[in-house]
């Protein structure tokens, strides 16, 4: 009998290891034998990186001269939402002759969080009461047409 609660006991425990125990993802740029970091300032061209590295994971929406390599580690245990263990972004800038004009590297210490502002930009025009929300529409084919301006007749024109 000792030896079954024994038994069962390691069983339980080796399946509670599985379901805790942490999967890792990695999303992003992966590097196959070239590092980002690796490429030389003042001597790859862009044709010589994109040969080297691939693609790049964006590019930048202001300046089509910087392409930025991403790559982000993350860990997720059983149920619970995926954690970002690592991120590694590496900025590459070329110049007007196509050559590497700068190399930077950011981890996911040089981020910072963005806090949206929780604030509700109001609509023009007037809110209804309820009991105008409730009987809106009774009585609105009667009504007489007017020259009136409104949200859906702006110039006034029937």
């Amino acid at each position: 009998m000792a030896r079954r609660v024994i038994l069962a006991s390691i069983a339980l425990a080796g399946l509670t290891a599985a379901c805790i125990s942490p999967i890792e993802d990695y999303h992003g740029y992966t590097a196959d034998e070239v590092l980002p970091q690796n490429i030389k300032v003042g001597e790859d061209s862009r044709a010589s990186v994109l040969a080297q590295l691939g693609s790049a994971s964006t590019e930048s929406v202001f300046d089509e001269n910087t392409w930025f390599y991403i790559t982000t580690q993350r860990e997720r245990i059983a149920f619970l939402t995926p954690r970002t263990k690592a991120r590694a972004i590496t900025a590459i800038r070329f110049g007007e002759d196509d050559i590497v004009e700068e190399l930077l590297t950011y981890d996911e210490t040089d981020g910072s969080v963005i806090r949206y502002a929780s604030r509700e930009t109001p609509t023009r025009g007037r809110e209804l009461g309820l009991l105008e929300q409730i009987f809106g529409t009774v009585g609105a084919v009667a009504l007489p047409q007017t020259d009136e301006r409104t949200p859906g007749n702006p110039t006034g024109r029937r």
